[in-house]
């Protein structure tokens, strides 16, 4: 059997991406379509192909159309067919997704609530964090009566908690961390999970849930809510009515809107940083992976050669990953940390601030 083969096909399974298997038989291969494959959401999650045949999971479809509700599997619209009226569209403002087709020939997008891919990552992901969390907890709660330190995986996340409690929460937050230490754990270990669990590109792992715009979404807007349904009243006045010349404020509001507008651009910061850094690593991840079978077809020297820089490639990149997973959720949670601890601020604390600074300068 040609090696080149073997690798091409042992590659195309560990990437879980059914079309890289096409180079194996020396057919093109579409390296845009494998990547956007992989880190765009799905009404279907393919996990490996046995043969000639996809083994693939299909997810609940779940949706409200004009004739009501619909709940049935995403099989039935696999292949482009069209189900209760129902199809995936494969071109237009809502390629990929569920619509309706209307009496007139037109298109309408319903109310989808289907379990998609990243949905499913979701649920699993969530349920393995619960499972580690309650696992350490249960030690805990077995050694409470005993002086037995942790050791293994629970000395590891115990170290984790201390050093984001005691280098990041408190001294970002100051004398009321304990109010938002449980938002902000849970956050990291959140955000954690499911950056490693996205690097494992073998079921139930492998879904690209935090490279997903929406959920990075929801974790900006659950740290937006943090910071102005809890901000003191200090925090407010220096959004409505900052300590800035009086023409910075009257007739022209500029420094109150220059600072409404920096309670919105704080969340979408921390959105998009962890959106697009996950995003772009499993992008680089998979471009690399696709040389290989992108120079299938050039011949035993060029794709023996490619075939070599693009593991090594692939494995540095994995490596860097496994940093970059761990970073993305300690600056999520540590810009968290800090615009808490802005809205936390008070007049007595900036000047007890004041007096210690100059009290070090003395």
């Amino acid at each position: 059997m040609n090696w080149k083969l073997v690798i091409i096909g042992v590659l195309a399974g560990f990437m879980n991406v059914p079309l890289a298997a096409r180079a194996a038989e020396g057919e093109e291969v579409n390296a845009i379509e494998i990547v956007m494959g992989h880190i765009s959401d799905s009404y279907e999650w393919h996990i490996t192909n046995i043969g000639e045949h996809e083994l693939t999971l299909h997810l609940p479809v779940i949706v409200r159309s004009k004739d009501g509700w619909h709940c049935f599997s995403s099989s039935r619209l696999h292949g482009g067919h069209e189900y209760q009226g129902l199809h995936i569209a494969s071109e237009g403002p809502y390629e990929g997704k569920i619509v309706e087709r209307l009496a007139d020939g037109s298109e309408h997008r319903p109310l989808d609530l289907s379990i998609t891919k990243t949905t499913a990552g979701l649920f699993v992901n969530s349920l393995v964090l619960v499972v580690l969390i309650l696992g350490v907890a249960r030690w805990y709660r077995r050694h409470r009566s005993t002086s037995d330190a942790p050791g293994g995986f629970v000395g590891i996340m115990e170290m984790l908690i201390t050093m984001l409690v005691d280098e990041v929460i408190e001294p970002c937050i100051g004398p009321n961390y304990r109010r938002f230490a449980p938002y902000l754990l849970t956050a990291f270990f959140f955000i954690l999970i499911n950056n490693l669990m996205g690097l494992i590109p073998i079921f139930p792992a492998g879904s690209n849930v935090t490279g997903n715009i929406a959920v990075t979404l929801v974790l900006a807007m659950a740290t937006f809510l943090a910071v102005n349904l809890f901000g003191t009243k200090h925090y407010w006045k220096d959004v409505l009515w900052p300590d800035v010349p009086w023409w910075l404020k009257v007739p022209l509001p500029i420094m109150p809107f220059i600072e409404f507008i920096g309670l919105f651009t704080k969340p979408f910061a921390l959105m998009i940083r962890l959106f697009a850094n996950i995003m772009a690593g499993h992008s680089v991840i998979l471009i690399l992976t696709c040389i290989v079978f992108v120079t299938a077809r050039m011949g035993a020297a060029v794709n023996g050669s490619m075939i070599v820089v693009s593991m090594l490639l692939s494995i540095f990149m994995n490596c860097l990953e496994l940093l970059v997973a761990f970073l993305q959720a300690y600056v999520f949670t540590m810009l968290s940390a800090v615009f808490i601890g802005l809205a936390q601020e008070s007049p007595h604390a900036e000047e007890e601030h004041s007096s210690e600074s100059n009290s070090d300068v003395n």
